[in-house]
C-alpha cells in the first residue's frame, strides 16, 4: 500500500473516533435521570414512582435506594446502623418479634431455710427456792406436755417451813374470830403475809386452799406447767439438788414456728417486711406453708454474703420439725411496669441492645435501661414505649450484619487526608 493511502486512512480513523467520543458525550448528557421509586415495606412487590401509602395495607411508602435496600437515617446508638430485611429473608431467617407490654411485675425470689422454735413460745421451767427432787412425772425429752400439768415434786424446807407458818395464822385467825372482829384484824396481816410469800414462790392458789381445808403441810410441792408444748430440753432428774438458778425443762409450744431463710445481699433491696412467702419441703410433696415476713437481719453473714430473713408459719398437725430445711420462695411486687422479653436483649458488657421493628420495616438498634429480672422477662426501666416490637429472635445476625453497615458507613464518610491524591 502507498504511503499516502495509510495517511489518509489513519486520519479518518482518528475523525470518526472524535466523532463517536463526541456523539456519546452527548448522548450521555442528554439522558434522562433515573426517577426515585418508592414501595412499601411489608408489600416490597408494589413500587411507586411517587410517595403515598400503601394499597394493602396503608403503611408509608418508602424510597429504594440503588441496590435495591430502604434508605434511613443513621441509627442514634455508636457503631451500630438500621437494618432493613424483605419479609422473605425474615422468614428466611426465623425473626420473630413480639410487643412490649405493661403489666403487673413479680420478682420470684428462691432461696432455702432452716425451721426454728418461735423464741416468744418457748418457756423455761425453774423454781424460786432451793430444794430436792423427790417426784418426776415428766421424765423424758420430747414428750407432750399440756398447760397445767404437773412436771416434778420438789421437796424445800423453806416450803415446809412456811406451810406450817401459813397454817399456824390461818388457825389462830379463826380462833380469834371468835372472841371479837378486833381482835381478828390484827392476825389478818400475818395470815396475809404468809399467803403472798407462798404466792411469789409460785405456789398455786389451788394447793394453798387445800392446805387450809386438810391442814396438813405437803412435804413435797408439785411444780406445774404454765404453758403446753414439747420438752425440747430435760435437765431434771430425780433426788437432784436444783437452786433458783437451776434450768430445769425446756418447753416449746410448736404449732407456731419460724423459718430462717438465707437471702443474697443482692436481693436484700426487694426483700421487705410483710411480703408473703411460700414453705415446701421436698419429701412431703403438695403440701406448702405460707407465712409473711416478720424480721430482716441488721447484720451480712460474712462468709455466705447472706442475710437472714425470718417467715412466720402456723404448723397445724406438727408436720414440720425444728432443724428442718425447706425450699422457700418470695415474691416481691414490682409494681406496674414494662417487660420486655430476656430474648431480645442483647448484652455487650457495656450497654444492652434491643431491635425494635420500626412501622416502616426497618429493625433499629436502641439501647435500654433494664431492671430487675422477672421470669423470663427483664423489667424495663427507660428506651422503650408500651406496645413496640422488638426482635426476639435471630438478634446475633442481626447485630452482626448492623456492627457491619454501621462500620461501612464509617469508612464511606471518612474524606481523604491532606495531600493525598488518586
Amino acid at each position: 500500500m502507498r504511503p499516502v493511502t495509510i495517511a489518509f486512512a489513519l486520519a479518518a480513523g482518528i475523525l470518526l473516533g472524535g466523532a463517536g467520543y463526541w456523539l456519546g458525550a452527548r448522548q450521555h448528557a442528554s439522558a434522562p435521570v433515573a426517577k426515585q421509586l418508592y414501595h412499601c415495606p411489608m408489600h416490597p412487590t408494589y413500587v411507586s414512582d411517587k410517595p403515598g401509602e400503601c394499597p394493602i395495607c396503608h403503611m408509608t411508602l418508602v424510597p429504594i435506594g440503588a441496590d435495591g435496600v430502604t434508605t434511613r437515617e443513621p441509627a442514634p446508638v455508636a457503631g451500630r446502623a438500621s437494618v432493613a430485611l424483605t419479609p422473605e429473608r425474615r422468614q428466611i431467617l426465623g425473626l420473630r418479634t413480639e410487643a412490649v407490654a405493661e403489666k403487673r411485675l413479680y420478682r420470684t425470689l428462691r432461696t432455702v431455710g432452716r425451721v426454728a422454735v418461735d423464741e416468744r413460745r418457748l418457756h423455761h421451767v425453774h423454781v424460786k427456792y432451793d430444794g430436792y427432787v423427790e417426784q418426776l412425772f415428766v421424765d423424758f425429752t420430747g414428750k407432750y406436755v399440756r398447760a397445767g400439768e404437773p412436771l416434778l415434786g420438789i421437796y424445800s424446807p423453806d416450803l415446809v417451813a412456811t406451810q406450817q407458818e401459813y397454817l399456824l395464822a390461818f388457825r389462830a385467825r379463826r380462833e380469834l374470830l371468835r372472841g371479837g372482829a378486833d381482835l381478828a384484824q390484827g392476825s389478818q396481816g400475818l395470815l396475809e403475809a404468809a399467803r403472798q410469800r407462798l404466792l411469789f414462790w409460785d405456789i398455786r392458789p389451788e394447793d394453798i386452799t387445800r392446805l387450809e381445808t386438810t391442814g396438813e403441810v405437803m412435804r413435797a410441792l408439785r411444780v406445774y406447767a404454765e404453758h403446753g408444748g414439747y420438752v425440747v430440753q430435760k435437765m431434771a432428774y430425780h433426788g437432784m439438788r436444783v437452786t433458783p438458778a437451776d434450768t430445769l425443762y425446756d418447753i416449746a409450744d410448736l404449732s407456731h414456728l419460724w423459718v430462717l431463710a438465707d437471702v443474697y445481699e443482692s436481693d436484700l433491696p426487694l426483700v421487705r417486711l410483710g411480703m408473703r412467702g411460700e414453705l415446701s419441703v421436698p419429701y412431703l410433696p403438695g403440701q406448702s406453708w405460707s407465712g409473711a415476713v416478720t424480721y430482716i437481719a441488721p447484720t451480712v453473714e460474712e462468709q455466705t454474703r447472706t442475710v437472714k430473713v425470718r417467715l412466720e408459719v402456723e404448723n397445724e398437725g406438727d408436720v414440720l420439725k425444728p432443724d428442718m430445711f425447706a425450699d422457700v420462695v418470695l415474691k416481691a411486687d414490682l409494681g406496674q411496669g414494662l417487660a420486655l422479653p430476656e430474648g431480645a436483649v442483647i448484652d455487650t458488657g457495656e450497654r444492652k441492645l434491643v431491635f425494635v421493628d420500626a412501622p416502616d420495616g426497618h429493625l433499629e438498634p436502641r439501647e435500654v435501661q433494664l431492671g430487675a429480672k422477672v421470669g423470663s422477662e427483664f423489667q424495663v426501666l427507660a428506651g422503650l414505649a408500651k406496645g413496640e416490637r422488638v426482635a426476639t429472635s435471630a438478634n446475633f445476625l442481626l447485630d452482626s450484619e448492623s456492627s457491619l453497615k454501621a462500620a461501612i458507613g464509617a469508612l464511606a464518610g471518612q474524606s481523604p487526608a491532606p495531600g493525598h491524591r488518586h
